[in-house]
């Protein structure tokens, strides 16, 4: 068993406010049965409360994938079948008007390790926003927080990506339009660190669309004015030595190009910093569950 005493009180005031550093979690209940949670002389373990939390964010996935997709013509498969279409139609469009090769790497692959990850990042930042008020009803739910309705829009949003890209590069690769990745644990490597992104970016974003009004009105010129800085279209190594450090700035430039070099290997040349990406992705986290703990008094519950 473990004792919320162990936490730093400077931690618990600067991530969930003050009244964490006497009351970590309070009590929920599930049905009749009341479940101890973690608070001064809790006998709730974490993992426990881990395992609660995944029950919790697991029916959310369920209730969202219903209530987005229902069940009428494929249903539930729509999940894959939305990014799909975004990624197979850029695919085919580019692997129509471009060469077969560029820079020494086939056109079609390029296009999907790149198209991948930023259709990924587009849905997380776009269901994001008002997520809380659109699911404020959910709150009057005690073992609900703010911080599961947005985890688990961001975990369908990555696995209905990661499966479609999946399909893609499958069908790509039978039809001869692209090989098998040259060192997967690099691919995947790439992919979990934009993942980890792409949830921070929706920790940030989903409270500061609650605060203000017109955020919602610039995400979508947002989205379309980071794609220069994605990495999704262009590698480093292509652009001018000036414009590589401006680049390099921007975290999913550095997936891309984590993904780009396990997919081509020493074809490619590809620009990445570990270190960086994991400060930024770390500190984003850390921005991002601050804020989302503490939006909870700017959601309008209807």
């Amino acid at each position: 068993m473990y004792d919320a005493n162990f936490i730093p009180a400077w931690i618990l005031r600067w991530v969930a406010g003050d009244e964490a550093e006497s009351n970590v979690i309070k009590s929920r209940t599930r049905g009749s049965l009341a479940l101890p949670t973690i608070v001064k002389g809790s006998l709730m373990s974490y993992v426990q409360l881990i395992a609660l939390q995944f029950k919790v964010i697991g029916a959310l996935l369920m209730r969202e994938i219903h209530t987005r997709y229902g069940r009428e013509n494929i249903g539930h498969l729509w999940v894959i079948g939305e990014p799909m279409l975004f990624c197979t139609g850029v695919a085919i469009m580019w692997t129509a008007i471009r060469p077969s090769h560029e820079h020494g790497v086939p056109v079609t692959a390029f296009v999907i390790t790149g198209y991948v990850p930023l259709t990924m990042w587009r849905h997380c930042v776009s269901r994001s926003v008002r997520a809380f008020e659109a699911n404020g009803s959910l709150l009057f739910h005690r073992q609900v927080t703010p911080l599961d309705i947005i985890v688990s829009r961001c975990t369908l949003e990555i696995i209905g990506a990661l499966i479609a890209g999946v399909v893609v590069s499958a069908i790509a690769m039978l039809l001869g339009y692209m090989d098998p990745p040259v060192d997967v644990g690099l691919v995947y490597l790439g992919l979990g660190y934009h993942a980890v992104f792409c949830l921070a970016c929706s920790l940030i974003l989903a409270p500061l669309s609650e605060i203000s009004g017109v955020l919602d009105k610039f995400v979508g010129a947002f989205t379309y004015l980071m794609i220069p800085f994605s990495g999704a279209f262009v590698m480093v190594d292509w652009v001018p030595p000036a414009f590589q450090s401006i680049l390099l700035w921007s975290p999913p430039v550095h997936t891309a190009e984590i993904i780009r070099k396990g997919q081509f290997g020493s074809t490619v040349h590809a620009h990445y910093n570990l270190v960086y990406l994991s400060y930024v992705c770390a500190a984003m986290i850390l921005i991002g569950l601050s804020m989302v703990l503490r939006s909870r008094k700017h959601i309008l519950v209807q």
